[in-house]
């Protein structure tokens, strides 16, 4: 399994891996051209060729980003790759100088194996104005609210092996 940075002919695959999820109304979309736009902020997993799961960081201010657009294609789910793709983006954020990372999901337990905790998106209003306001979900959300602290030296520690650009697990 590789974790890396995606190619920008790999937009289409990073989008097929969360189709159904947006479908189906639980995820939002994100647009070939947003993607390109933020490929350096994005993440996929790699095996044997294939892209079988994706995630990507979003920048709210100089101390807070969130996590969105964790994927993982249903043939590799249970393995792990969440987990890494989630531990990955966290050490991305932290070569970033950023000093939480927050994320809204339905998989809290990915997060919390990682360290991230429980808080209340209220908590967090540049996420609020940008992303909640205008969301068609906003009236029935069911999503939680983690977040993971990265100026804990034992949150830092944990990410180190995954500071080195191209991460083989």
């Amino acid at each position: 399994m590789i974790v890396r940075h995606p190619f920008a002919d790999e937009v289409d695959a990073i989008r097929a891996l969360f189709e159904d999820e947006v479908r189906a109304g639980r995820m939002l979309p994100r647009t070939p051209e947003s993607i390109l736009a933020s490929l350096d902020d994005w993440l996929v997993v790699e095996i044997d060729g294939q892209i079988v799961g994706c995630v990507s960081l979003v920048l709210f201010n100089a101390v807070l980003c969130e996590i969105r657009s964790l994927a993982v294609h249903p043939a590799f789910r249970g393995n792990g790759i969440a987990v890494e793709l989630v531990r990955a983006a966290s050490a991305m954020a932290y070569d970033r100088g950023i000093q939480r990372v927050l994320t809204l999901t339905r998989a809290p337990r990915v997060f919390e194996k990682v360290g991230y905790h429980r808080d209340f998106v209220a908590n967090f209003p540049d996420k609020v104005w940008r992303d909640c306001t205008p969301c068609p979900f906003r009236m029935a959300c069911d999503e939680i609210a983690l977040i993971y602290d990265l100026t804990i030296p034992e949150h830092a520690e944990v990410l180190t092996p995954y500071r080195e650009g191209v991460f083989c697990v």
